[in-house]
């Protein structure tokens, strides 16, 4: 019998794992144990999306930002208590992540009809699809299975969300460490083709970047002083605001980009080449954002009997 390395042996046995768990998630996770699911959160984000369309947005960021910090868990969801400081109060989400309500009118309606079996993590991963589809882009086929974090990190948080002064390759790191490439950055930044920034987002970038359009940062600087006025809204994407679609990598190739780490994308660098493909093929763009979001779904999942099923997901049961 052929024998191995300790090292070599230990990697396979993680790898082995890591397919397993992955093996673990499916889009027939609920065939039997709750049915109606994806008719119940199709329902609900088509009401929330009719009448709010930027909730759609919001519902696209709070996926990620789940995903980001130790996996797509539902960690970002829970309130903070005497003993644990979670994610919700964390740099990149305070005063600024929005859903929450969105997340537990869905979880009152799935609980309804089938008790004690779905996920928030997996709601949230669902709602952030149908919020796609509704605003106009691609739909796919969401993995199902994950179950919910006990505990969530505020320092994690911190640690992991990508803030909108990143440049380039402290993006490319942070995604490759989640198992991204730059293709699923490239493509996953397309989501600010729908949604806002606060002024204190992007004060920095019309201000005191050299690659932004002249005329479009004397534009945001009307709504966003150099002093005051750090809650002003402005559209990621001012052509198609609420239009989930491609004009997003057109703006960046104009120079256009609200945000310091979107203009990144196209400002000389690896991203360059993907930045003109999306902006006009909206095809490959569809193709590539959905397969991204099905990788971004994958990360660090807990599933079989690790975590739990939360009845209220703004706290553990």
């Amino acid at each position: 019998m052929a024998s191995f390395p300790g090292g070599f042996l230990a990697v396979a046995i993680l790898s082995l794992l890591a397919s397993a768990t992955r093996a673990q998630l499916s889009p027939a996770f609920y065939a039997t144990t709750c049915p109606n699911l994806e008719t119940i959160v199709r329902s609900v984000m088509a009401q929330v999306v009719a009448q709010d369309p930027r909730m759609g947005a919001s519902m696209i960021r709070l996926f990620f930002h789940d995903c980001f910090v130790n996996g797509c868990d539902a960690s970002v969801l829970l309130d903070d208590t005497p003993t644990m400081a979670g994610e919700k109060n964390a740099m990149g989400n305070m005063n600024s992540l929005r859903g929450y309500e969105v997340v537990d009118a869905i979880k009152s309606r799935v609980e309804a009809a089938c008790r004690a079996t779905v996920s928030c993590a997996d709601v949230v991963a669902l709602a952030a699809r149908d919020s796609v589809s509704l605003l106009g882009g691609p739909s796919w086929t969401v993995m199902l299975g994950r179950r919910d974090a006990r505990v969530a990190s505020k320092d994690a948080a911190n640690a992991n969300l990508p803030p909108a002064s990143d440049n380039l390759s402290s993006l490319i790191s942070k995604f490759a460490a989640k198992g991204l490439d730059l293709r699923d950055l490239t493509a996953l930044s397309g989501a600010h083709t729908v949604g806002v920034a606060k002024c204190s987002s992007f004060r920095p970038h019309v201000y005191s970047d050299a690659n932004v359009d002249p005329g479009f940062a004397l534009f945001r600087k009307r709504l966003c002083p150099t002093v005051g006025g750090d809650a002003n809204l402005a559209p990621l994407d001012p052509t198609s605001p609420n239009r989930f679609d491609v004009s997003y990598y057109r703006d960046l190739m104009a120079r256009r980009a609200l945000l310091h780490s979107d203009q990144e994308l196209f400002n000389g660098g690896p991203a360059d080449e993907l930045v003109r493909l999306y902006s006009s093929n909206g095809g490959a763009f569809d193709r590539d954002f959905a397969a991204a979001m099905v990788k971004l779904g994958n990360i660090s999942p807990l599933t079989g009997s690790a975590g739990e099923i939360r009845l209220n997901c703004r706290k553990a049961n």
